[in-house]
């Protein structure tokens, strides 16, 4: 039996011909079939492999799959990458669901570049959120523009305050620790550009609603969560 056996709960543990094992953690008899009890991958425990070769006997197992699938719940804490905007919602591809990667995040590198737009994974699996206009801030919420809070590319901390829709999960960035944690530089010969440059420079806070250029000092309107070091 290979390491990298994936089976699911109620399928037979395969087994070598002539092997006779015991029922390890994550597997339980049924009859005459070893049975695994969760999802992960199957393999045999045996400190001496010529057991394996002679037909003695195995403690078969099945591992727990790595990191666990995690579901955005109410009051749950999302990292999210920032994949389109208009004006009434900025669109969230959600990576990080209180401190665990969760989507297509499992399969590639949790940060801008290494993930997909939300639904756009090959896998199917990124959940998407929204943020609507009016729970951006606690303040002024009816003057909140979106393109000067957000940004594609941006990552973003954020709380869920519902399911939301059969599509998206209702996002909030009210609170002063939510908002953008991570921008690059926008195009400098727009100013209204609201496109992303995957090679611009991380950007560093300098308030609540702006942001930095190190190298050229040209300011960037965002609704920036506070640093954790202040």
């Amino acid at each position: 039996m290979s390491e990298k056996s994936l089976v699911i709960p109620g399928q037979p543990v395969p087994l070598p011909v002539r092997v006779k094992a015991n029922a390890g953690p994550g597997t339980y008899k049924y009859g005459e079939y070893l049975v695994a009890s969760r999802i992960g991958f199957a393999k045999e425990n045996s400190d001496d492999p010529s057991r394996k070769r002679s037909g003695g006997e195995v403690v078969a197992t099945v591992s727990r799959i790595r990191p666990p699938l995690v579901i955005p719940e109410p009051e749950s804490t999302i990292l999210g990458r920032v994949t389109r905007i208009n004006p009434r919602q900025a669109t969230i591809s959600i990576l990080v669901v209180d401190g665990h990667p969760c989507g297509g995040a499992l399969g590639h590198g949790a940060g801008a570049r290494g993930n997909r737009a939300a639904g756009e994974g090959v896998d199917g699996t990124d959940f998407q959120g929204v943020v609507r206009a009016q729970d951006v801030r606690s303040t002024d919420k009816d003057s909140v523009i979106l393109k000067e809070c957000f940004r594609p590319g941006d990552i973003i901390r954020a709380t869920v305050i519902s399911l939301g829709d059969a599509r998206s999960y209702y996002l909030s960035t009210v609170g002063n620790h939510l908002g953008v944690i991570h921008a690059s530089s926008s195009d400098t010969d727009s100013p209204d550009a609201t496109s992303w440059i995957p090679d611009g420079r991380a950007m560093q806070p300098v308030s609540w609603k702006e942001m930095v250029d190190p190298v050229t000092g040209r300011t960037e309107p965002r609704k920036v969560a506070k640093p954790e070091w202040l």
